[in-house]
């Protein structure tokens, strides 16, 4: 919201000298935040006078212009020129070269005189051109930085202005004016007002604020104006879409009068561009008193104005001229011929005021925030009405409002005001809360007094009663967001002073800490990075043929995802079911960058959903929804399990001299996808896979030892890393976190550490080609029995002596016993039992 200072300085009492940095500091004191300074005189400097053309010779150039030479008199007649500097006439008149056409001699216009500074840092100065010595130049509304029109210098007498010769154009236009902008938070939409900042800066300063819209005379009740009807049909949440419409008529409206230059200062200033009068004064008086209004062409309304629901297939030009289809939940303005307007947020072509329009009919009503709120957001169609309305809009204004608006059309545009009108609606009932006399105290942590409660409350302009144990609160009719009795903590809070809350360090409360979860999630994250891995965030957004490659294993499965409903690109439209997309999207675009060397992991949430998503109806707001609708609505959101992925790059290591680093390989990710379960104690099964987005033969299924699936790693598929500009083998991995946090034990008892000596025994064994290197060392590991303290596979072999079909592999097995040294004997009783097993399985044969 910006803040003209002299709008502000009519309903609070700003200090003469205090600019808008000033009234900043003082309204943060009451929880607002600065935002921005808007001061013309940054950017345009004087001399800048009224001047009058005394001639003008039109000579045409060789270039094809014509070019006018004037003689602009600055100074009255008879006076002397108290301005000096170099260019500066003494004698009051300034020889000027123009090349505008648009006024004539007798006309007065603005004068920037040299030693001027325009906005764009121009500065005037008397120079030659087209042969003559221009001393200044005739001004338009772009060049002194007021407006955008540039086709014409600014002939005074056509914004209804006749000051005298010399006259100080800055002032005389409003250029001395200033604003302060300030961020108003969702919840406090009355500050969207001169009226709503003016009483929040007396509440800072502990000055008087004077209401403006007790300077309206408005008529208590009105009666006998234009037919108006309200049926909503269709409320939201039980709501009426408008619960109150004021009507007015001004008769005799000459529209293609000036808006007068105070006005349009302000207007300027508070961020409004200034169109015409009629909708100058509709902004003007919805900036000051915050209800925001709307002007039709009475003559070109047919039949009583109806505000409704929108009925299937209607559609209505609004007035930036966009056809729009109307939904059956927006609330319309319509009358005979149809819909006029979208209620709160813009009205329709057909009854726009022209310059033409000689009647006009003044709405000012009051519209229920949800409704505006989604017809905005439906539409896609901001609008400065629509802004505050989905905030909250004081009900009691709305005929202070029209009746401001009637008296600046009199005023301004010659109007002549119909005594009838219209006022039609039902009031909501009072916001009643009781305030316990100690709550706001246990709340904030100062002990108020009773003086300080009831005075900030009172200058809230609530109704504060005394009653048993504390106070009943009537809330004003301004502040909507007023409900409960910590609403009002809060605000005594604020109006005593931030300042004055003391800062203490809260006690942590008794407990245990850490959940298990959270303590496990912590432990892997923290060996994942201690392993060398970069930790990395990539967005949960990610296109359907993502989801399609990586979400199932096998191609053309059936896979389910969340669709957004409003994505911020189409290209990423859905709710991720993989964490690789995003993983791969980081490394490609370090790639692109120069880092080929990658190690990245990231820990987050996937989103899998069930056979439906969401529920019919979203529950009313201000009730406890019952468990059954609760259930529900927690049965409609998709599961989001938490996912660790990994995807390797290049090298393990930087090269240095005596050093030649290694490539990353299909076994790291598998070394990674073991280090996860060791560190939360969960046995992680490495059996051959297959999944669509890894390579055909390069590619292991990672398992729990009761046999549910929990991931995939190995070498990525050489198709997907062609199309994503990814070194070849690369290699990635993702598993269910969650599903390891299940099945590990709540706590991990460390192995025994025996003081005996290892035995080893090594075993190489010839198996058939397709039976998996960890089905025999699992064979190996049950025949192995209880000395059996590790084995491992450490080489395959097929080629040369070795048939056919056939391939080695080579285990070291560990063998030891808790309370003796094993003698060989038994260490090569228990390695034939364990490859006694293997055979019996597998028909393995040692070499």
């Amino acid at each position: 919201m910006r803040i003209p200072l002299s709008w502000l300085r009519e309903s609070a009492q700003v200090p003469a000298g205090a600019t808008a940095e000033d009234v900043m500091a003082d309204l943060v004191k009451v929880g607002f935040e600065e935002e921005a300074v808007h001061r013309p005189t940054d950017a345009l400097r004087g001399p800048v006078v009224v001047g009058q053309v005394l001639s003008l010779v039109k000579e045409p150039q060789s270039n094809g212009k014509t070019i006018n030479w004037c003689q602009v008199r600055v100074v009255p007649e008879g006076q002397e020129q108290t301005l000096t500097g170099k260019g500066i006439d003494p004698s009051g008149v300034q020889g000027i070269v123009c090349g505008a056409h648009n006024f004539v001699e007798g006309d007065k216009v603005v004068v920037t005189l040299p030693g001027a500074v325009l906005p764009g840092d121009f500065h005037v100065s008397a120079r030659k051109t087209y042969g003559h010595m221009s001393a200044g130049m005739i001004a338009s509304v772009r060049e002194l930085g007021i407006g955008e029109d540039h086709d014409g210098i600014l002939v005074l007498s056509r914004i209804g202005l006749d000051p005298e010769i010399g006259t100080d154009a800055m002032e005389l236009l409003g250029l001395y004016d200033e604003a302060a902008e300030i961020n108003v938070t969702p919840d406090r939409g009355y500050a969207f007002s001169i009226r709503g900042v003016a009483r929040e800066y007396a509440h800072a300063t502990g000055t008087v604020f004077t209401d403006p819209a007790s300077k309206v005379n408005a008529p208590a009740s009105l009666t006998g104006g234009y037919g108006v009807k309200i049926n909503d049909d269709a409320p939201i949440y039980g709501n009426p879409g408008c619960d109150r419409f004021v009507a007015r008529t001004v008769r005799g409206v000459d529209a293609t009068r000036p808006t007068p230059p105070w006005m349009s200062s302000r207007l300027r200033l508070a961020g409004i561009r200034s169109i015409s009068l009629p909708v100058d004064i509709s902004n003007y008086v919805m900036l000051e008193l915050g209800q925001p209004l709307h002007f039709y062409d009475q003559d070109k309304l047919s039949g009583d104005i109806v505000v409704r629901r929108a009925v299937v297939g209607e559609k209505l030009t609004t007035l930036d001229g966009k056809e729009r289809a109307l939904d059956p939940e927006d609330l319309l303005i319509t009358d005979d011929s149809g819909p006029i307007g979208v209620a709160g947020v813009m009205g329709g072509a057909s009854t726009e005021v022209s310059d033409a329009t000689s009647t006009v009919l003044i709405e000012a009503a009051h519209f229920e925030e949800v409704s505006i709120s989604r017809s905005r957001r439906r539409h896609k169609l901001p609008s400065e009405a629509s802004k505050r309305f989905e905030r909250g809009v004081d009900w009691q204004v709305a005929n202070i409002a029209a009746q401001r608006a009637v008296d600046l059309l009199v005023e301004l545009a010659g109007g002549t005001a119909d005594e009838t009108g219209t006022d039609v609606g039902t009031a909501p009932d009072a916001v009643s809360i009781a305030l316990p006399a100690d709550f706001a105290a246990q709340r904030i942590g100062i002990d108020f007094t009773e003086e300080q409660i009831v005075t900030s409350l009172e200058d809230l302009g609530a109704v504060v009663e005394k009653s048993d144990g504390g106070w009943t609160v009537s809330a004003p009719s301004w502040r909507q967001d007023l409900e409960t009795k910590e609403d009002l903590s809060e605000e005594i809070a604020r109006l005593v002073g931030y300042d004055q809350i003391p800062a203490t360090l809260p006690v942590a409360p008794p407990g245990r800490g850490l959940t298990r979860v959270q303590q496990q999630r912590r432990r892997l994250i923290q060996s994942l990075a201690d392993a060398g891995l970069t930790e990395v965030l990539a967005y949960p957004f990610v296109s359907k043929a993502a989801n399609d490659t990586f979400g199932v294993a096998e191609a053309g499965a059936a896979r389910t995802a969340v669709k957004l409903a409003n994505p911020i690109s189409e290209e990423h439209g859905y709710l991720r079911t993989s964490v690789l997309p995003g993983l791969i999207e980081v490394a490609k675009r370090n790639h692109s960058r120069g880092f080929r060397d990658l190690a990245l992991f990231e820990a987050g949430l996937v989103f899998l959903p069930g056979e439906s998503v969401g529920t019919a109806s979203i529950p009313p707001l201000g009730v406890k929804p019952a468990d059954e609708v609760l259930d529900a609505l927690y049965d409609g959101v998709p599961a989001q399990p938490l996912h660790v992925a990994a995807v390797l790059t290049g090298h393990d290591s930087p090269a240095a001299a005596g050093h030649t680093p290694r490539l990353w390989d299909w076994a790291d990710a598998l070394d990674i996808a073991r280090l996860i379960g060791d560190v939360l104690g969960v046995e992680v099964v490495v059996a051959q896979g297959q999944h669509q987005a890894f390579h055909p033969g390069r590619a292991a299924q990672l398992s729990l030892r009761t046999g549910e699936v929990v991931g995939y790693a190995g070498e990525l598929h050489p198709k997907l890393l062609a199309a994503s500009d990814m070194p070849a083998r690369s290699v990635a991995l993702e598993i269910n976190a969650d599903a390891l946090f299940e099945a590990a034990a709540d706590v991990i008892v460390a192995r025994h550490i025996s003081t005996f000596p290892v035995a080893t025994q090594d075993v190489a064994l010839v198996v058939p080609q397709e039976v998996p290197a960890d089905a025999v060392l699992a064979a190996l590991r049950e025949g192995a029995g209880e000395l059996l303290e590790n084995v491992a596979l450490f080489d395959v072999y097929a080629g040369k002596g070795i048939e056919d079909g056939k391939k080695s592999l080579a285990f070291g097995l560990r063998f030891r016993a808790n309370d003796r040294t094993l003698t060989a004997d038994e260490a090569s009783a228990a390695r034939e039992s364990a490859v006694a097993v293997a055979a019996e399985r597998f028909g393995a044969v040692q070499r």
